[in-house]
């Protein structure tokens, strides 16, 4: 890839892209949230991101998910894309050692409904146990399925309270969390001012129709203001690092 702004550079790699300093809040981890766009707005193709992506993408998707100490993903994206567990490769697994995180991040799935299949790869196969965060008034037996099966965070009444959430994130020494989306999750997050980072890939593609974008619900409280940080371009894909403004 190469560096287009703050500095131009002929050659930069992923690993390099994405490891700058960051300070997360006292309360909370630093959140940084991960999603791919057309040219048009669209974030998926077919009900689905991966369909936009490239080789580039998938590296800065990578390490990103290897500096998190823990991602954060809805419960409809879980499906949607079938997610397994996190499995980083040897060197990532070193890198996280040498820094002091397990190899293996947990997934952090957030549903109301606890509508998750417990038998799939995602909990029986994962390296470090999944969390699960939902709202104490979710369904008794499904939230009993879920003690059983995963680290429960159930924090909020008839919703779930996301601040306090990622406060609980924090006080299991999570600093760092890598949000994935979906859209939905990804508004909910960015209204309550939750959401630090945004590294958006631009694919350049063109698809038309009246496309989900990376932010689907309400609109905000009001308009989020975002600092760019960093441009980067490969095979016509532009990769941009947002930072929201201190």
């Amino acid at each position: 890839m190469r560096r287009l702004y703050p500095t131009a550079s002929p050659d930069v790699g992923a690993a390099e892209a994405v490891a700058v300093e960051r300070k997360p809040p006292d309360e909370r981890p630093w959140v940084m949230l991960n999603m791919i766009s057309s040219v048009d707005g669209a974030a998926a193709v077919e009900g689905k991101s991966g369909g936009l992506g490239s080789q580039a993408d998938h590296q800065i998707f990578h390490e990103l998910r290897g500096l998190a100490d823990v991602i954060l993903v809805a419960a409809g994206t879980v499906r949607a894309e079938g997610y397994g567990p996190a499995r980083p490769d040897p060197k990532t697994r070193e890198a996280r050692v040498a820094r002091g995180q397990a190899e293996a991040p947990p997934i952090a799935v957030i549903t109301g409904s606890l509508n998750l299949d417990w038998s799939s790869p995602f909990f029986a196969q994962a390296e470090s146990q999944p969390i699960v965060i939902t709202a104490p008034e979710a369904d008794a037996e499904r939230l009993t399925q879920a003690r059983e099966n995963a680290d429960v965070i159930a924090l909020g009444g008839e919703v779930i309270d996301f601040a306090a959430a990622l406060g609980a994130l924090r006080g299991r020494g999570h600093e760092l969390a890598l949000l994935e989306g979906g859209p939905s999750i990804n508004n909910i997050l960015y209204g309550l001012d939750l959401i630090d980072e945004l590294n958006l890939t631009f694919a350049p593609t063109l698809l038309g129709g009246d496309p989900i974008r990376i932010l689907r619900g309400a609109a905000l409280p009001e308009a989020q203001g975002l600092k760019l940080q960093q441009v980067l371009e490969q095979d016509s894909y532009l990769f941009l690092r947002y930072v929201r403004p201190q």
